[in-house]
């Protein structure tokens, strides 16, 4: 199924963790809903800005999200996330683009080294019903993830 022109469900669905454990990741109705708004509204545009874009996480089942460590209060649980990198363009960039021209809900510059653009990647979550810029910086301190405000 096409969410856009350069975006497909199965492209915001795939996961190497549920193929690898075998964990259903079909998404309900109202995910797709909520992955056709982030499409319209964050990854399409960046496609049309940047070119390619490279999704590497979209929607995850709970079942995915805790198999991968993720948050239990992650947005990629409802569809409302993803975390990718544009061909070519600095993560910082890239970050700084979407902070400045999209609307959002939370924006994630994570695991970035100064010097390395293509280093980490960029989180972007975006809900219709919570559009508060929240931006932020992750990085590993001591063996955990520190969350710095802004990008950093």
């Amino acid at each position: 199924m096409k969410l856009s022109t350069n975006f497909s469900l199965q492209e915001l669905t795939k996961s190497d963790i549920a193929i690898r454990m075998q964990i259903d990741n079909t998404a309900s109705p109202q995910v797709v809903e909520n992955l056709q708004a982030l499409v319209d509204n964050v990854l399409q545009p960046l496609r049309d800005a940047f070119g390619p874009i490279i999704v590497t996480s979209g929607y995850r089942s709970k079942a995915v999200n805790k198999a991968c460590g993720g948050s239990t209060a992650s947005h990629h649980c409802q569809g409302h996330a993803a975390d990718f990198e544009a061909l070519g363009v600095d993560n910082r960039e890239l970050s700084l683009y979407i902070k400045e021209h999209l609307k959002f809900t939370q924006l994630i510059l994570e695991f970035y080294e100064d010097g390395v653009p293509d280093s980490g990647w960029v989180h972007c979550a975006y809900d219709s019903k919570d559009l508060k810029g929240q931006v932020l910086t992750a990085r590993k301190v001591n063996g955990r993830t520190k969350y710095d405000n802004g990008i950093v």
